[in-house]
């Protein structure tokens, strides 16, 4: 199943001119019969689970009652064990899985009864990449060596299969009984598909067959541990938008390609960290920038080599294409504002990893998930006239640091580490210039907008500044750890040993909560809960 990013939880509160301390309290404390080995949670189901090899409990996330407690052996006894547990929240179901060598079985449960649905060894190495859920079919696309055949969810019932379609759902676009489908090559089943080809069809929904298939540019996976798509694929006016290595358009009905400003090239700027099972770099990239009828993409064709071009959305005319960026290994963003372009150059990417290590002297094993941010060099800002294509201006003071930017009406919010701007988005001269010294968090590495404020995310805490002048309105200090996610007034931090601090964005202050190694942890989509799996406690904890 997808196990939860591990996270143990310490940290010390300060407020701007203000020391203080606070751990998160406890809302409530379940001790359930078994050790969670395995967890995962569904805010919108509003219910958890835990599980071990041979045992599974499900409790309810508002007051931590045990929904249903039972064996595996009891809710399945045609499996002789259970390998793998992967819960598919949208349909309410939970997948088991008995795995022996070509002889894989695997059931599936209700997750708020236990009860048995279905059970089969039909296919064969099906793991988490290879199953998706299509809502308005309520079933699920199961990719197997040979076939992508369209199971319901309820029943087990095999609506339809092809062996027309190679690899994975990547992302589809369901329309009127018609689906449209990109398939691409998992990570743990990649050597099972040879003579894999890139594809995108549309086939109908309800008897599987082929309407159309094309070839496409690009990699149309999934994220290693949040499983985000990075792929948006969208049909409008008969036409087929795919972006993807920059922007595909085919014909909705004939699926012939009408135009496209694509490249099928992999940016690879990280190193794979070792010990990674699976691994990703994400959005080095910007994605095409699409105003009114105009789309602004980046041609990334080369290492050395990369431009803008402006294309006309509708017929694929190349408009302008920009003067070479010079030897940009990474353009993470890109900005419209006042018939202006500008890029990001270098600056934080996004990173993925399942991370296995064995003790050499115990032989255990240990499976880390790790989300960061690495930076990628070279740095700095442009920017182009959108008209014509014409370099208007470059930045040289972000050569060693940038953070990320944002676009405050006809300026652009940016930091190096050291300091706070605020650009003329035409010119380029600083409207203001605000050194972060006193905000005593490290050096910057992350903005956020938030209200009429800027959030400046640090090595060591976060800072509170005004949008209008920067001005340094509060400062949270905390150990060296990097941003984990936000919401609403919330944002988490986290540190590479995984402890983990919830800051109130308005005050800078946050709680803390010292938590045993090996625990796993998940912050809730409001931002107002920690959920802790600790052996066989599970706590639920408020960050308020």
């Amino acid at each position: 199943m997808k196990t939860l990013q591990k996270i143990t939880l310490s940290c010390l509160l300060l407020g701007f001119n203000v020391q203080a301390q606070e751990e998160m309290s406890v809302v409530w404390q379940t001790k359930l019969e078994h050790k969670s080995e395995n967890a995962d949670i569904s805010f919108d189901k509003g219910i958890l689970m835990g599980s071990s090899a041979r045992e599974i409990s499900v409790l309810e996330n508002e007051k931590g009652t045990v929904k249903w407690h039972n064996d595996f052996k009891v809710i399945a006894p045609g499996l002789s064990k259970v390998d793998e547990q992967i819960a598919m929240w949208e349909a309410n179901i939970v997948f088991l899985f008995d795995r022996k060598m070509g002889k894989d079985k695997m059931a599936c449960i209700d997750v708020n009864t236990s009860k048995l649905l279905w059970m089969t060894d039909k296919y064969q190495d099906v793991g988490e990449e290879s199953i998706v859920y299509i809502a308005e079919l309520e079933s699920f696309a199961v990719t197997t060596k040979d076939a992508l055949t369209m199971i319901k969810a309820r029943t087990g019932e095999e609506i339809w299969t092809t062996s027309k379609f190679k690899g994975v759902v990547g992302a589809y676009y369901y329309s009127s009984d018609y689906i449209t489908l990109l398939n691409y090559k998992p990570t743990e089943l990649g050597a099972l598909f040879s003579g894999f080809k890139n594809q995108i069809v549309k086939m109908n929904a309800k008897n599987g067959d082929i309407v159309w298939e094309q070839s496409f540019f690009g990699m149309a996976e999934r994220k290693v541990i949040t499983r985000e798509k990075i792929v948006d694929i969208d049909i409008k006016n008969g036409k087929v938008f795919l972006f993807l290595n920059g922007i595909q358009v085919y014909d909705y009905n004939t699926g012939t390609m009408l135009w496209n400003a694509a490249y099928d090239y992999t940016v690879n700027v990280i190193s794979k960290p070792m010990g990674a099972k699976r691994f990703g770099v994400y959005e080095a990239i910007a994605k095409p920038l699409v105003v009114g009828n105009d789309v602004y993409v980046l041609d990334f064709k080369t290492p050395r080599k990369q431009y803008i071009k402006k294309y006309d959305l509708n017929s694929g005319k190349l408009l302008w294409t920009s003067p070479d960026i010079d030897d940009a290994k990474a353009i993470p963003g890109m900005y419209y504002v006042d018939n202006t372009v500008v890029l990001q150059i270098g600056g934080a990417v996004e990173a993925q990893a399942v991370i296995v290590k064995r003790d050499p002297q115990t032989g255990e094993q240990t499976t880390t998930y790790r989300v960061w941010y690495p930076t990628v060099k070279p740095l700095g800002l442009q920017a182009y006239n959108a008209t014509d294509g014409s370099k208007m201006w470059e930045s040289e003071r972000f050569r060693k640091d940038i953070t990320n930017a944002f676009v405050s009406k006809t300026n652009l919010i940016v930091a190096s580490g050291k300091a706070l701007y605020s650009l003329d988005i035409k010119s380029g001269k600083d409207n203001y210039e605000v050194a972060l010294g006193d905000d005593k968090i490290g050096l910057a590495t992350k903005i956020v907008e938030y209200k009429d404020r800027v959030i400046v995310v640090g090595e060591k805490g976060i800072s509170n500044h005004t949008l209008t002048d920067g001005k340094l309105m509060s400062s949270g200090k905390y150990k060296s750890s990097s941003m984990g996610g936000k919401k609403d007034n919330m944002l988490m931090m986290m540190t590479d040993n995984d402890d983990i601090a919830v800051f109130d964005m308005d005050s800078c202050k946050y709680k803390e909560y010292n938590n045993r190694k090996g625990a796993t942890a998940r912050m809730s989509d409001d931002a107002k809960y920690v959920y802790v799996w600790d052996k066989k406690e599970v706590l639920k904890l408020s960050t308020k």
